[in-house]
């Protein structure tokens, strides 16, 4: 293998932090051609579709290719704009510039930040050649994922170590896999079901619904069904939202094969013959608005709910760039540089901040078993 090496490299020269945020993806367009492409890198990822890949190279080149591209495409042109193309990259272009625009508050200098997708442009290849190109000697990763996922923060530190693997001189680097229940993020989902409160009222019940994975992915070992019950928990403590008031939901289900439940759509179809015909309806896993909160929950989800004798459906938007979000994932970022020259946190408050996370409770650490065996979790 060919190394890439340093830009005009000169000893003593300039370093500076990089920041790279990572999320799932987008076409490029909404043609058949551009759909097409964007689904088979994304659905060749042995992350992704954890099945043997002779079989699974079958399926997808012969069957699913030749027919989820045009239905899929047609979805995007729902939601897609003239201007901006996809929601998912022109929230996180906006998410990067204003973490770019905030940044010197919190770190020395002025660091590097740069927005890839997993599949799809711009690629994580093409981030990380602007980092190599700014001199970035340290570098932070944040797959704006809260919670973790083999399926989806894995699947980033594959692809970030693939193309590192090409770099003669790597940067340090420190990858972020979760911040499921990270203060400043819980506080931004709160603040945000208590804005669309002052503004529609508040309904019946609050669903909460993340994106699904395999049964088979949580049986193996996955922590993802843990981590969003444990979100939805601490946003009900904020919001004081009693267990009646709110619920926890799965939705995209793709195949035939168990998912994680309760369904999104099953569920919706039947609150109203249970009494509660009017919900918000909020998915915490999802840092930027795309086709799977505008199009599926939004359209596809809220169909669903009234049509089955709902009266009230709203949903509440994504975290997008909304300030408390921006400042929450530079908090976050500052705590994970801390000791590199960059870093301008306080000691102290680092130390108080690790003391009073749960991962270090032992109290915390007891019901949090308590809990996991009653959604059963094997024990």
């Amino acid at each position: 293998m060919k190394y890439i090496g340093e830009p005009d490299y000169q000893h003593g020269s300039d370093s500076t932090l990089g920041i790279l945020l990572v999320n799932l993806g987008t076409p490029d367009d909404t043609s058949v051609p551009s759909v097409r492409r964007y689904l088979k890198q994304f659905l060749s990822d042995p992350r992704v579709v954890e099945v043997a890949r002779p079989l699974w190279w079958l399926i997808l080149n012969g069957v699913i290719l030749r027919i989820r591209p045009s239905r899929t495409a047609e979805a995007y042109k729902t939601v897609w704009d003239e201007q901006t193309g996809s929601p998912l990259l022109s929230i996180g272009k906006k998410q990067a510039h204003a973490i770019q625009q905030i940044a010197p508050e919190y770190f020395k200098g002025k660091p590097h930040v740069a927005l890839a997708m997993r599949y799809g442009n711009p690629s994580i290849e093409s981030a990380l050649t602007q980092m190599r190109e700014a001199r970035v000697r340290r570098l932070v990763v944040l797959p704006l994922y809260p919670q973790y996922s083999g399926s989806t923060v894995a699947s980033v530190f594959d692809e970030v170590t693939n193309q590192l693997k090409k770099f003669r001189w790597i940067p340090e680097i420190r990858f972020i896999n979760q911040y499921f229940d990270d203060p400043s993020y819980i506080d931004a989902l709160a603040d945000s079901v208590r804005e669309s409160w002052q503004a529609n009222g508040q309904a019946q019940q609050l669903v909460m619904s993340f994106h699904g994975i395999p049964q088979r992915y949580r049986s193996a070992g996955d922590p993802y069904f843990c981590q969003c019950q444990a979100t939805a928990r601490l946003l009900a403590e904020k919001l004081s939202l009693s267990a009646d008031q709110y619920q926890v939901v799965f939705q995209s289900r793709f195949g035939r094969e168990p998912w994680l439940q309760p369904y999104c759509d099953k569920t919706l179809e039947t609150l109203p013959s249970k009494g509660i015909k009017s919900i918000d309806l909020i998915c915490p896993g999802f840092s930027a608005d795309c086709l799977e909160t505008i199009e599926e929950i939004n359209v596809e989800n809220r169909e669903i709910f009234m049509h089955a004798g709902g009266e009230q459906f709203h949903y509440i938007e994504a975290l997008n760039n909304r300030d408390t979000h921006i400042q929450g994932i530079c908090k976050l970022l500052q705590r994970h540089t801390a000791g590199w020259p960059e870093s301008i946190a306080d000691y102290k408050d680092l130390q108080a901040a690790e003391q009073t996370s749960p991962i270090n409770d032992p109290a915390s650490l007891a019901g949090s078993r308590e809990r996991a065996l009653a959604l059963g979790a094997p024990a």
